[in-house]
Order: structure tokens, then C-alpha cells, then sequence
């Protein structure tokens, strides 16, 4: 399996707080929401999670925890026949 590049999941997952802050400053601001919920989709595609939170999560124990492994709450993944 591909993992991505460590210092990229760091940017991001930062770029993610800055944009979090900016959303609960400004709720009613549809562009930022916009921007919010765009990088959110991208830490979820980066991370294989299916939620931003899940993403969020994984993002974290991968850049403070060495990264060896996807997620410790994703389930395993069948066998191809």
C-alpha cells in the first residue's frame, strides 16, 4: 500500500484547523464553508477514511505516530478471490 508523504498530511491537516477556525468565526460565510468542506473530502481521499473526522483522526496518528499503519480503526480489508 501507498502511504502518502508525511510532511503533505502535516500541511493539510493543518490548512484543515485554519480552515475549521474560520468556519466557526464565520458560519454564514458559503465560501468558506465551500474551502472547509473541499479540503476535508481531500484529507478523507488522502487518508482512505470515509468521514472528516475518521480523516482528521488517521491524519493525526500518521504524522505523530510514525505513520506505519493506515488506521487502527479501519477494518481489514477481504482477501481478492
Amino acid at each position: 500500500m501507498l502511504l502518502p508523504d508525511r510532511n503533505a498530511v502535516d500541511r493539510l491537516l493543518r490548512h484543515f484547523r485554519d480552515q475549521e477556525r474560520t468556519v466557526l468565526s464565520r458560519p454564514c460565510d458559503p465560501s468558506a464553508r465551500r474551502r472547509f468542506e473541499d479540503t476535508a473530502y481531500t484529507l478523507c481521499v488522502l487518508m482512505g477514511e470515509r468521514t472528516a473526522r475518521q480523516a482528521v483522526l488517521a491524519a493525526e496518528r500518521y504524522v505523530t505516530a510514525g505513520g506505519d499503519q493506515k488506521s487502527r480503526s479501519a477494518a481489514p480489508v477481504p482477501p481478492l478471490a
